[in-house]
């Protein structure tokens, strides 16, 4: 992040920083933090490099990630706050949690010095050893929303819920004549099995409770689009789709991995995202780093005024919700993990308050921003990752 075009002029009342002036539109819903830390992706002693992987997976746990030695290859961080969400929710909808992503990279093997390649390929822990994949092709995000459908039609919709429905009752039908058959150990095996199959029982039944729910016409995608700015749109309007119909609560969306090897040819930058990120104070690429930033925030923005736009209960759904935009690290030349450039948008359906840029007390773990937000979700809890208590600022409006 180029932090001198993106941190606000002042504290108090916003006023917005060239990287944040996209977002000009939905200011009064705009909370900007700076001063936090992501102090968990610091080096320790005999580790050696691995900033980026460690700056990645402690972003929403608070965790440090553990580095592969020898024939180890285990993984472990801890479990995010998005999925601690997704555990209170996820009874209430049709999918826990969304995980999407613009760059893909491998969740097996080891990538950046020896760490392993999920630490840079999701920012979504289930739990400290098991990472969340991040859907890239618009399509699949697409079937795994509303099933092997041409467009979001409800007629479509039901047609694709009963297939569903008719496979389903097929293999419940299949499993009650293997219990019949099967010794007391091979049925405690099966348990698990049958606990995949009553949530997606569990699911399909939301599903038909919704089908008849209006959404906007979206075709299914033939892919991924060439063009990036179009392939970008297209992923936020489908987690759009996805929190208008209620089909999940929860997102996470990785708009660019750390090392990222992107080039940005369409607002004049040639040079890869990550070599440019190194900026060592050059005027030339410190302005090359906030076009990058500036446009990826002009996405962003659109995205949050098509929340805006969108009527949710009584208010919209950027009322109601709590969005968080943000990196791990600080300085991108140092891989300084301070001074983290942090927006949270969203009315939190009336718990936040907007307009706002607030300077915290330099050092303040991030995870304190996750666990105040986690209460104001209605799901406190007693600590994340290196959390040390609320943020007093957020805790009231």
């Amino acid at each position: 992040m180029s932090m001198a075009r993106w941190l606000p002029p002042a504290e108090g009342h916003l006023e917005m920083s060239q990287v944040l002036s996209p977002l000009t539109p939905v200011k009064d819903q705009l909370l900007v933090l700076s001063g936090m830390a992501n102090k968990e992706a610091k080096q320790r002693l005999d580790e050696g490099d691995g900033d980026h992987s460690r700056c990645q997976a402690a972003y929403l746990t608070g965790a440090h990630a553990v580095k592969a030695s020898g024939t180890n290859s285990t993984l472990e961080v801890g479990v995010s706050m998005d999925q601690l969400a997704a555990r209170e929710l996820r009874e209430d909808t049709q999918l826990a949690s969304l995980e999407l992503s613009l760059e893909a990279n491998e969740l097996v093997g080891q990538c950046e010095a020896g760490y392993g390649c999920a630490y840079s390929a999701t920012i979504a822990w289930r739990d400290a050893n098991t990472p969340m994949p991040m859907q890239t092709n618009p399509r699949a995000v697409f079937e795994h929303l509303f099933g092997a459908v041409d467009s979001t039609e409800p007629a479509a919709r039901a047609r694709a819920l009963r297939r569903d429905k008719s496979i389903l009752d097929s293999v419940n039908a299949e499993i009650s004549d293997l219990q019949r058959q099967l010794g007391r150990g091979d049925r405690s095996k099966l348990a698990g099995y049958l606990d995949s199959v009553r949530d997606i029982e569990r699911r399909i039944q939301i599903a038909e409770s919704q089908s008849d729910r209006a959404l906007p016409e979206v075709e299914q995608p033939a892919g991924i689009p060439g063009d990036f700015e179009e392939y970008a749109d297209l992923m936020f309007d489908l987690m759009l789709v996805a929190f208008q119909a209620d089909l999940t609560r929860v997102s996470t969306f990785l708009v660019g991995r750390e090392k990222s090897v992107r080039t940005y040819p369409e607002i004049g930058v040639a040079e890869p995202h990550h070599p440019v990120s190194h900026h060592r104070f050059r005027e030339e690429q410190l302005v090359k780093l906030a076009k990058i930033n500036t446009f990826h925030m002009s996405i962003f923005g659109r995205f949050l005024e098509k929340m805006r736009a969108t009527t949710d209960g009584d208010g919209t759904l950027l009322d109601q919700s709590m969005v968080v935009y943000g990196a791990g690290m600080g300085n991108s030349n140092a891989h300084d993990p301070l001074d983290l450039p942090m927006v949270v948008a969203g009315g939190g359906a009336g718990t936040l308050k907007g307009n706002r840029h607030v300077r915290l007390p330099e050092g303040t773990p991030l995870a304190n921003m996750h666990l105040t937000l986690l209460e104001k979700m209605g799901m406190p809890a007693e600590r994340l990752g290196d959390s040390t208590g609320e943020l007093p600022i957020l805790s009231g409006v």
